[in-house]
């Protein structure tokens, strides 16, 4: 069934709000771009944009500011033509295709000027890989951290003359842009290269473009030096102002670049002190825009969900009739809406209960519009989901549940702990897709219990940090406590707990199996088992930093308090350990250092390492055995009838 989901993936809603733009996913590598009419949506039939051929795909819809053109990425280059990604415009008057850029290398992130005459992009020159540490690294060769690096810069192509120009210096790596009112300035989030290791200590920059090129980067905002709050934190998604005198953008404690959640900040484009202006502090920002002069809209995780709300920057208040709640995933881009110069905007939503889909939202006194109906015949194999609360050692803790199919409460049934990645995440009620995951686990009898422990976005900074220099113990001891809580009131077999996760979730399950016997069988995904170790062989070290408060050099014994290794004689849960053998996060030997000593003490394991995958599986062969094989050890491991 999750194999036959058609799933939406961008949504760009034009600036009259008349009609979105969306792309949606057709075949693992190829996409297709919609045209749907917001008011007469299912009475007259979508039209497709862009060039086609049967392995490629167009993707990233966005209109001009005066509506009049569509630009979009298209792989699918005419004969004789630069092969790889390229910029292409349809025109909504004359629905000409014309394809703006020839050049080597990934693009994405495209982003028109305020006056519709260029559009910005993120550009990797002859690019290899997708820029970014949860794509496979490189084999090593060479000098490492020298040679062979690929550098994500800006470039823009103006568009009557289809001239390209990179705007900004190879010194810099660039991970978000945004385009100021005066279309001579842009913002940008950078770091020095490697682009997937510095992210953790990027600085905010403004660049004025001039004719045929750019004047230097000035850096207004460097984390690592401000005082305060946002010292020592993470920056992103940056936002002009209208006036182009100020710059807003989310700041907190983020474990993964385009995993955002944090408080919301100006800066004078000019430079100086950072402000929060968040006004609820008790949520995760993960998508800001500016929708007047002082007035801010944002999507934030709140608790289990999303909220969307608009406020007024003087006056820290948020404004009437503007907040919306969601008990669902917003899936497009991180979060991210598309708004109409009315104020009407577009996303792409799912939840347990619904596939994905576009909707439209005029606002909170207006029902929401739903605007595709691709996937209106599939119906979820699994129960039904429940958000679940609870409190421990002072904190409110939210976590999901899913219930067995064809729930029946006078059996007893199996649980399955699933624990997100991050930390700084969480996990929102979303439709599955192709690969591991515990959702399938509540199809086959089991219950699913997803927590968000204290390191999760959803319930402000405090929350977010509660677990730096801790990692392993506090968020643990919320997780067990919301078993107790789902063991008191539900058939669940105590006999039959398992516990599973991937990337930080990896480690909290080869760390729990070390701290208690409560689970009986784990599946461990890209974790870390030894974070001494780990500290000097991962492609990301500077993330460590925030979290752990300094490096392994500075204070090994934080690291060897979280290390599972350390513990390993406590062990006795039966463990299958995955991995991709080009992971730059969680390196393919954390897994077989956990795995060594498993064998060692003479307990239950495995190890499965996939060829050519990095922290996220590409490969769908791939994602489909992890997901089978996990099946099968929780079967085997956790049998119906077990005393």
């Amino acid at each position: 069934m999750l194999g036959r989901t058609l799933a939406p993936v961008q949504a760009a809603l034009s600036p009259d709000g008349a009609t979105v733009a969306w792309s949606v996913r057709v075949a693992p590598r190829v996409q297709q771009i919609h045209l749907t009419n917001v008011v007469n949506a299912g009475a007259a039939k979508d039209r497709m944009v862009g060039p086609t051929g049967a392995a490629c795909g167009n993707s990233e819809p966005v209109w001009s500011p005066d509506g009049a053109w569509l630009a979009f990425i298209s792989d699918c280059a005419a004969k004789g033509a630069q092969p790889g990604q390229q910029v292409f415009v349809w025109s909504k008057k004359t629905g000409e295709t014309r394809q703006l850029t020839r050049v080597t290398g990934s693009v994405n992130q495209l982003a028109w000027s305020p006056d519709g005459k260029a559009i910005g992009f993120l550009f990797v020159k002859d690019a290899t890989r997708r820029a970014g540490a949860q794509d496979a690294m490189k084999p090593w060769s060479g000098v490492v951290g020298e040679d062979g690096i690929e550098v994500q810069g800006v470039a823009v192509v103006t568009v009557a003359s289809r001239e390209v120009v990179q705007v900004t210096p190879a010194t810099l790596h660039v991970y978000e842009f945004d385009w100021a009112p005066d279309s001579k300035r842009i913002a940008y989030v950078a770091a020095n290269p490697p682009g997937e290791n510095n992210w953790w200590v990027a600085q905010l920059y403004t660049q004025t473009i001039v004719e045929g090129g750019a004047q230097g980067p000035r850096s207004i905002l460097n984390p690592s030096q401000v005082k305060g709050e946002l010292h020592g934190l993470q920056i992103a998604v940056p936002r002009w102002s209208p006036d182009g005198k100020r710059i807003a953008f989310i700041g907190g404690l983020m474990s993964d670049q385009g995993s955002t959640g944090g408080d919301i900040y100006e800066v004078l484009a000019a430079g100086g002190a950072p402000e929060n202006i968040m006004p609820d502090k008790e949520v995760s920002a993960s998508w800001i825009d500016w929708t007047g002069k002082n007035t801010i809209r944002y999507v934030a995780r709140s608790g289990g969900g999303n909220v969307i709300s608009t406020f007024n920057v003087d006056t820290g208040r948020a404004l009437p009739g503007t907040g919306e709640a969601y008990q669902q995933s917003i899936t497009a881009g991180q979060d991210e809406l598309s708004v109409s110069k009315g104020g009407s905007y577009a996303f792409i939503a799912s939840s347990y209960a619904a596939p994905p889909e576009v909707f439209v939202s005029r606002g909170p006194a207006h029902p929401l519009i739903q605007l595709t109906h691709l996937n209106s015949g599939l119906k979820p194999a699994w129960g039904k989901s429940e958000s679940v609360e609870w409190t421990n050692e002072g904190f409110k803790v939210q976590g999901w549940l899913l219930y067995p199919a064809n729930y029946d409460a006078s059996k007893k049934y199996p649980l399955i702990v699933g624990v997100h990645g991050g930390p700084s995440a969480s996990v929102t009620p979303r439709w599955p897709g192709v690969g591991y995951g515990e959702v399938p686990f509540s199809a086959l009898g089991y219950f699913v219990f997803m927590p968000n422990p204290r390191g999760s976005y959803g319930q402000g900074e405090k929350f977010t940090q509660a677990n730096v220099k801790d990692f392993g113990y506090g968020d643990l001891r919320d997780i067990l406590a919301g078993m107790d809580v789902l063991e008191k009131r539900l058939p669940i077999d105590p006999n039959r707990e398992g516990l599973t996760g991937w990337s930080y979730g990896g480690f909290m399950t080869m760390f729990a199996v070390t701290q208690t016997t409560r689970f009986k069988a784990a599946v461990a995904g890209a974790g870390i088992s030894n974070w001494q170790s780990y500290y000097g062989q991962n492609s990301i070290d500077q993330w460590m930093i925030p979290f752990f408060g300094a490096s392994v050099y500075d204070d090994p014994a934080v690291y060897a308090k979280s290390s599972a290794i350390n513990y390993i004689k406590k062990a006795k849960t039966p463990t299958l350990v995955v991995v991709g053998d080009r992971d730059g996060e969680c390196p393919a030997p954390q897994s077989f250092e956990f795995w060594h000593a498993l064998r060692a003490q003479g307990v239950k394991t495995q190890l499965v390492v996939y060829p050519n995958e990095g922290h996220s599986f590409r490969d769908p062969a791939h994602r489909r055995d992890v997901l089978e094989r996990a099946l099968r050890w929780f079967e085997v491991e956790m049998p119906q009838g077990r005393e």
